[in-house]
């Protein structure tokens, strides 16, 4: 089997199909992990450019470490430190690196839409490790991966997303993975940080009460406060957030259930989570972490065009 698209730029573009197959190769390569001996040969002679625009710390790392295990030969370019700060434009950047022979780009903008540009000039296939505020698949598809992992299953499970829902391309491109995979998603956070016409354009269900989210849900995806995103002020204080939309354990406890807690970091801790929650047993944010590398490298390996894995 292999993907309906050359490229991955966002859930939005993906089939069914193509999730099932990337979430079920994920879970092949995370037991290749598991061994003593965690490099394949699945990709040797494939090169690929990161190519990030923007700060990251944890999808620049993952994205190499999956590269690395899968054997391919890794390029690592931060736009800070080349001729992108001299004024160099994007597409004279890419096609300098394609000279070098490159077969895939892993890449991350600030400008939403940036890679479905470099997919429609280059011959290379192009990864979006997440443009401006539109979406961050690989990050939907290790939250899904996670839910499946730990709860059976995608279709049926209530998912909330709570937050930065406005300023959050996790947000979308979890919303896109879930409905399509049958699962029911709520979006809860101030009313300041939730667009408008949200539940009609995407539908979802919008609430501002995060008790009774909570009380709803099988999974919480609790998502960061964009501080850097935010050109005006769209709450009073990270203290009055905290306590209108932080989660602590004495909340959890009051639900009479048990729900799962996810994070896709950093976590500001003390805001959207406190930290008896973070490090709890309700917690599966390091496994999120964990499982980041395993579907990364099923992404890289089904676009590489690689027939047999090794």
């Amino acid at each position: 089997m292999q993907l309906s698209t050359k490229h991955l730029l966002g859930i939005k573009n993906l089939t069914q199909e193509d999730i099932s197959l990337i979430l079920s190769t994920a879970q092949q390569f995370k037991e290749v992990l598991q061994r003593p001996v965690k490099k394949v040969p699945s990709l040797r002679e494939v090169t690929i450019v990161n190519l990030f625009y923007e700060n990251s710390t944890r999808t620049r790392i993952s994205f190499e470490l999956a590269e690395k295990r899968l054997s391919a030969d890794v390029i690592n370019f931060t736009a800070s430190a080349s001729s992108a700060a001299k004024g160099e434009t994007l597409l004279d950047t890419v096609n300098n690196i394609l000279s070098m022979k490159v077969d895939m780009v892993v890449m991350r903008h600030s400008a939403s839409g940036a890679p479905h540009f470099l997919a429609d000039h280059i011959p290379a296939a192009i990864i979006n490790a997440g443009d401006g505020i539109n979406e961050h698949p690989t990050q939907a598809l290790l939250d899904a991966f996670s839910i499946q992992e730990k709860t059976g299953t995608l279709a049926g499970r209530k998912v909330a997303l709570i937050g930065d829902i406005m300023h959050s391309r996790v947000a979308q491109s979890n919303i896109y993975l879930l409905k399509k995979m049958g699962a029911s998603v709520v979006v809860c956070g101030p009313p300041t940080l939730i667009p408008k016409h949200i539940a009609a354009a995407l539908g979802v269900e919008v609430s501002y009460n995060l008790r009774e989210t909570l009380a709803w849900c099988d999974v919480a995806n609790v998502l960061r406060i964009q501080l850097e995103r935010q050109n005006q002020v769209l709450f009073s204080s990270l203290r009055e957030y905290n306590l209108a939309y932080g989660i602590g354990k004495n909340l959890l406890d009051s639900l009479n259930k048990e729900i799962v807690i996810m994070h896709p970091g950093p976590i500001n801790r003390g805001v959207e989570l406190n930290s008896d929650v973070a490090d709890s047993k309700q917690s599966i944010i390091l496994q999120q972490v964990e499982n980041g590398v395993a579907v990364r490298m099923a992404v890289l390996y089904l676009l590489s065009g690689r027939s047999v894995a090794e």
